[in-house]
């Protein structure tokens, strides 16, 4: 952190500007620090989340394109520098996580919403904190709000070893339902299953569906939560029970199905976007992560940390890399 001619303090921060691949992120180190309007919250941030729409955003190719420049990320935690005015939920000094920033969380300074801005507990560390926001939201959304998950259901999660499985094989065991989970590592099947899953299955292994289907006495799964549907989402409807729902979370391409599939359960596909959550949505999801956080279930498990000026390598690894193990996080 410095200060330029004019006395306004500077940082350093990942800018955007161009679309296109990991190389676009570009660290500057002469960014000014954002200063907090009315109800909004300076944080200084220690550590900021890498999630998968992040880097199709980056690339162009996202239904919301930002205005260039800009700089990505939405979950950081860090403490607060400063507050607005109107502020009351936060003080400077206090430590915080966000589930969404105004100016951009891959940077030593950030400003929120307060509406945006959580208190977290002294239990969790900031790397922690910085893997709450989208993967424990989205989880919730897709479990709660889209699925109507009810205790006793059994509940695949489709890829359950990165940000947001864990997030809902945690949440999937809190709220009661029979969870399985597949991943494609021994590390990310050992990690499902010290977070919540019952059973795991490996996704890269040849005729997997046909045991999760076994595992289920040949009922199906109520619920799936789909992390790659361009890659799953016809096998999934062939795993479906009656009155089963998809969920779909992630997607990097389109995909073939056959609608009699649907027919022969009644199954329903849906769509989970976060930014789609009304006000009241988030403070209900909120106030049950809270809880979560207070028994002790959510824990969020923080796989690798980058320095900022890695990020362009966390955007690799995040796509590339050959199975999740935990959440990619930046360190700042």
């Amino acid at each position: 952190l410095h200060a330029n001619m004019s006395g306004s303090r500077l940082m350093r921060a990942i800018r955007v500007s161009e679309f296109g691949g990991p190389a676009v992120l570009k660290l500057c180190s002469d960014v000014p620090v954002p200063v907090p309007g009315p109800r909004q919250v300076l944080i200084h941030v220690r550590a900021c989340g890498v999630n998968p729409v992040e880097t199709y955003i980056r690339s162009g190719g996202h239904g919301r394109k930002p205005t260039l420049p800009y700089t990505p990320g939405t979950d950081v935690a860090g403490v607060v520098e400063a507050v607005g005015d109107g502020v009351t939920a936060v003080k400077a000094g206090d430590r915080v996580f966000t589930t969404a920033t105004v100016s951009g969380g891959y940077a030593e300074f950030t400003v929120a919403a307060e509406d945006c801005v959580h208190w977290l507990p002294d239990a969790l560390d900031f790397p922690q904190g910085s893997a709450i926001g989208i993967p424990y939201f989205t989880a919730y959304r897709a479990l709660v709000h889209k699925a109507r998950a009810k205790a006793g259901e059994t509940v695949l999660i489709h890829g359950a070893s990165g940000g947001v499985g864990v997030a809902a094989c945690q949440l999937s065991r809190a709220l009661g339902l029979r969870v399985l989970g597949t991943a494609g590592t021994p590390e990310g099947m050992k990690l499902a299953l010290s977070n919540g899953a019952h059973l795991i299955f490996n996704h890269r292994e040849e005729g997997y569906t046909d045991k999760i289907m076994e595992a289920t006495g040949g009922a199906g799964v109520d619920i799936i939560v789909e992390m790659l549907s361009n890659v799953n989402l016809s096998k999934d409807l062939q795993m479906m029970a009656f009155g089963g729902r998809v969920t779909v979370v992630g997607a990097r391409g389109s995909i073939e199905i056959n609608p009699r599939d649907t027919m022969a359960k009644e199954s329903s596909i849906m769509g989970v976007a976060l930014f789609c959550a009304t006000q009241e949505e988030k403070k209900e999801c909120a106030a049950l992560l809270y809880a979560g956080m207070e028994a002790g279930w959510l824990r969020p498990i923080v796989g690798s940390h980058y320095p900022l000026e890695k990020a362009a390598q966390a955007h690799h690894d995040i796509i590339e890399s050959p199975g999740a193990a935990g959440k990619i996080v930046l360190t700042i």
